[in-house]
């Protein structure tokens, strides 16, 4: 008689199981997208997207200076990596001759049969071992005193130098890391803030890019220099002349730059040396008050200082404001003012 009972089911493996699993963990996330924060910028209004692309670019702006300052110290690293290479091998040359000298000056006395105790603990494996017996040192010559103190002073200055640049690889290797870490959030936060201008129509981008233009301070070309003097009207001179270059984030010029690319270009012209970031610009010089700020001053925006451009005098700056707009002049009101600084 044929059974009639319910086909017994197989039990998945764990493996499988777990795949099962983190497909639909995989969907649901999707969902969760698709109905949450993806679906709800397909709804955003002009307005909201210039918010939230103006958002995504403020956070771009501070991984940029973060990637600035990272980049910086790697450089820094790297140079005094070369330098210290170049130290090592320099230090190699002499220790070399030294204990050719010191070779010679044995094989002489071999060859006299008068070898010194101390000579022999010299060209030993562990020629450290004659520095602490002192006693024996004493006993030899001059010259060969001399020249067993210079291998072992040699040495260890030897030992140091490449100890240092051990540290400094190690250093150079955590802000390369650190670089490219900063570099790939500025990237997705510009991503982030095409594809919102994307869903806009031709119309909608028109009138956003206007509306950006006009609270950025108008066209390039706006305004007029005030007088300024010293070093300041230099380091003006050479902002006026960057008008309408585009912004490059991490650069520094002369095709394009970030904000504080430009500043600190800007007053390298002037023959003054400022830090690469903008939370290290602000403590370049003096300190200024915002009814005391004068052309050339650094101005500097948001709570976090990601922001700076240079002033030059009747409430504007002159600022590489954001990828896509140009180096221009705008008023130093546009943005939450966070404090200035005055090189010297």
């Amino acid at each position: 008689m044929a059974s009639h009972r319910k086909p017994k089911q197989r039990s998945l493996t764990s493996s499988t199981a777990r795949a099962a699993a983190l497909l639909a963990l995989t969907g649901t996330a999707s969902a969760t997208l698709l109905d949450g924060t993806g679906h709800a910028e397909h709804h955003l209004t002009p307005a909201q997207v210039r918010a939230k692309v103006d958002e995504y670019r403020r956070e771009a702006e501070e991984a940029t200076e973060k990637y600035n300052g990272a980049k910086d110290k790697a450089d820094k690293a790297r140079r005094a990596l070369d330098a210290l290479r170049d130290q090592a091998a320099r230090r190699t040359t002499r220790l070399n001759a030294a204990r050719n000298a010191l070779g010679a000056f044995a094989a002489a006395q071999y060859r006299s049969g008068t070898i010194a105790p101390a000579l022999q603990l010299a060209l030993s494996s562990s020629p450290d071992q004659y520095l602490q017996r002192a006693s024996l040192v004493e006993r030899a010559g001059n010259r060969q005193t001399a020249l067993i103190t210079a291998v072992g002073r040699q040495e260890r200055t030897l030992r140091q130098v490449r100890g240092e640049a051990a540290d400094r690889l190690a250093a150079l290797r955590l802000s390369q890391t650190a670089a490219a870490r900063h570099k790939r959030t500025v990237q997705e936060k510009l991503a982030a803030a095409d594809r919102l201008l994307d869903r806009l129509t031709d119309e909608q981008r028109r009138r956003l890019s206007a509306a950006q233009e006009a609270r950025d301070g108008g066209k390039a070309g706006a305004g007029s220099p005030v007088p300024a003097t010293g070093r300041a009207a230099l380091a003006v001179s050479y902002a006026y002349a960057a008008l309408g270059k585009p912004y490059i984030w991490g650069a520094t010029g002369p095709h394009g730059y970030d904000c504080s690319g430009l500043t600190q270009a800007a007053w390298r012209a002037a023959g003054v040396s400022l830090p690469r970031t903008t939370y290290t610009q602000i403590s370049a010089g003096q300190r200024v008050q915002r009814d005391q700020l004068a052309p050339g001053d650094l101005v500097f925006f948001y709570s976090g200082i990601s922001h700076v451009g240079i002033y030059i005098g009747g409430g504007r700056m002159i600022h590489a404001p954001h990828p896509g707009a140009p180096v221009r002049v705008a008023s130093v009101s546009d943005m939450p003012f966070a404090g200035a600084a005055r090189p010297a």
